[in-house]
């Protein structure tokens, strides 16, 4: 008698067989997997949708279409291709990866989940999929919609984030040691097809048969109320030259939106900032003029509200890079940034130039 485990996997797996998902980064059924382009959309779709990820990794793999040509990337070139994703600190740890399996590992990818999980960028969920997906390691991926179909299967009532323990030791029961590749792929498809988190298609489900949460299976998983996001405020400086170029600067390497380019700006904190504190913090002397409203965005962990100043450069000796308008979009901004950018050339009476292109890659 075959045991439940073994029956779910046999169910997922002839589901996934008749109904997977067709990406980019995946292999055709009986084609070699690629660790490569594995590794990559998995950095990518961390905390990014599919659609959103499908038009980057085509254009990072048609411009460096092996670990070898990203290693010899600069810096720069990576992050100005991964602007539009976010969560920038995902790009310098690629970059720095690929550099180290070249140069430690001779260009080939480890194939455990701890050899994985020593690298820059790869955490325990990462290092699982790649182990599974790339080398068929009978490794358990957990992510979300894995976490959300336990709690369904087992009908978990402790909520999340404080299961999610027991939810990675239930799920390694269901995982199994052939195909792993394959079935970790179909549980995310499940989730993202059929065991969604509104609305779950239980009628379509291929597992149905052994979810004993079910029932209920819209209230699950439960979550702990988070807190509410606090907003933070910081205050942008738009130095102009005579020649109508703008004043740019990089921000340090480590840290939130690390190596990335922005308009000089004060640190961001959990208050407004008035005018003599701010002025503090100006990239040289000008005669300083607030703009007309305020730049917000959301990050995961907070809001930010960033006020506007302008002010034509009155000293040649100021540090940074002065940029042409028309060559923004060269520079590797984040989305804040660029919102900021487009405050600047919208609400200034004396700009007149084009507003630049910030695209995503085609």
């Amino acid at each position: 008698m075959p045991s439940a485990d073994k029956i779910h996997s046999r169910s997922l797996l002839e589901w996934y067989d008749r109904n997977r998902r067709r990406f980019s980064w995946r292999a055709a059924p009986g084609r070699k997997t690629d660790p490569y382009r594995v590794w990559l959309s998995e950095i990518m779709l961390q905390q990014t949708t599919t659609a959103t990820v499908e038009p980057y990794f085509r254009a990072f793999t048609q411009r460096w279409p092996s670990l070898e040509a990203l290693a010899s990337a600069s810096l720069d070139e990576v992050l100005h291709a991964w602007q539009g994703l976010g969560y920038y600190a995902r790009a310098r740890n690629l970059h720095r990866c690929a550099q180290i399996i070249c140069s430690r590992h001779r260009g080939r990818f480890p194939d455990t989940e701890t050899a994985l999980n020593a690298l820059p960028g790869i955490g325990p969920y990462t290092a699982a999929a790649i182990a599974a997906i790339a080398f068929d390691r009978p490794s358990t991926v957990v992510d979300g919609n894995v976490e959300r179909i336990v709690s369904r299967l087992f009908d978990v009532d402790d909520p999340l984030p404080e299961s999610k323990s027991r939810l990675r030791r239930l799920a390694a029961t269901l995982t199994p040691g052939e195909r792993a590749g394959d079935y970790a792929q179909a549980m995310m498809d499940l989730g993202a097809t059929v065991c969604l988190a509104k609305k779950p298609r239980c009628g379509e489900c291929p597992v149905g048969h052994a979810c004993t949460g079910r029932p209920r299976a819209d209230q699950l998983p439960r979550r702990t109320p988070r807190p509410a996001r606090p907003t933070r405020y910081g205050l942008a400086f738009a130095m102009l030259r005579t020649d109508g170029a703008i004043l740019l600067r990089r921000r340090p390497d480590r840290g939130l939106l690390g190596g990335l380019m922005e308009l000089p700006s004060t640190p961001w904190r959990e208050r407004p900032w008035p005018w003599p504190s701010a002025q503090r913090h100006a990239p040289g002397e000008a005669d300083w003029q607030p703009l007309t409203g305020t730049v917000g965005h959301s990050f995961t962990h907070f809001h930010l509200r960033i006020d506007v100043v302008v002010g034509h450069a009155s000293d040649g000796k100021i540090e940074g890079v002065w940029c042409p308008p028309g060559q923004l979009s060269r520079h590797a901004l984040s989305t804040a940034m660029k919102k900021v950018v487009r405050h600047v050339f919208y609400h200034h009476p004396n700009i007149k130039f084009t507003l630049p292109q910030f695209g995503v890659p085609s």
